[in-house]
């Protein structure tokens, strides 16, 4: 596997993690200021050239990334000074935590093995929470949304858990952690798949939120999944609770970086 292409130019990973209140989510967008959007015009503009990235994925408005990644190919060499530079220029709340040379073939998205998100609540109210994790001020039954989550680990078709009318070619998403943790007066959601619909997270979050609170039994998430119907499904849950926390690549990936 090579790194350049024969036109000169260095295919480049660029990890990178957002504070997302302020964005209309990850991919650039018509009608609101995306994260895609403020680091392209950062880098064009270090650059003085028009620079497109390619990322991991979308993310919903108001999601966070606390790791995440995209790709970019730029002429060589590199200059020194750009992560400094850029992360100067970028504001407060997009950083760039470190750029390295990748094969030419690796790719952000299509390259990906995993990915895990986290979703955040809070069961008591809490004012350094706010913004950043889902205030939940009715009882929750933690046993019933643990067994729940493990129905749905038992499950590949997640059409019920999709956003509607989305062009995908296949609703089949692989599964391998899907769990509940409790810190006190904190839950974490913690899901690894990969590949996720959109709108999937959050609807499977809400949707465990109603077993909690008693509205829907956990075995009924079995019928629901048949049904492929989003609208069986809870209300998705608020996107400023939804922390991207890994994507997991082949080593090949990493290979050109730990030769530097």
């Amino acid at each position: 596997m090579k790194g350049a292409d024969s036109l000169g130019k260095q295919r480049y990973f660029l990890e990178i993690a957002y504070e997302g209140t302020q964005y209309h989510g990850w991919q650039r967008q018509p009608n609101g200021i995306t994260v895609q959007e403020v680091l392209e015009g950062a880098l064009s503009k270090l650059l003085g050239e028009t620079v497109v990235v390619t990322g991991q994925g979308r993310t919903d408005t108001g999601v966070h990334a606390t790791h995440s990644y995209c790709h970019l190919d730029l002429e060589i060499p590199l200059p020194e000074t750009l992560l400094f530079r850029l992360n100067l220029l970028l504001p407060q709340d997009i950083y760039v935590y470190r750029i390295f040379p990748v094969p030419a073939e690796a790719h952000a998205r299509f390259s990906a093995l995993s990915r895990t998100y986290e979703y955040h609540l809070h069961t008591r109210k809490d004012p350094f929470l706010y913004g950043r994790s889902t205030y939940v001020f009715y009882p929750l039954s933690l046993p019933l949304m643990e067994e729940a989550a493990e129905i749905i680990r038992q499950h590949e078709d997640f059409a019920s858990f999709s956003r509607s009318h989305t062009q995908v070619k296949t609703t089949i998403c692989h599964i391998t952690e899907a769990r509940w943790e409790q810190h006190d007066h904190r839950l974490i959601f913690t899901i690894t798949a990969n590949r996720f619909l959109r709108n999937m997270v959050r609807a499977v979050v809400g949707t465990l939120l109603e077993v909690g609170k008693g509205r829907r039994a956990a075995g009924s998430i079995h019928e629901l999944l048949a049904l492929k119907s989003r609208s069986a499904a809870g209300m998705s849950a608020p996107g400023f609770g939804l922390y991207l926390t890994e994507v997991k690549y082949p080593d090949w990936v990493f290979s050109l970086a730990l030769n530097e």
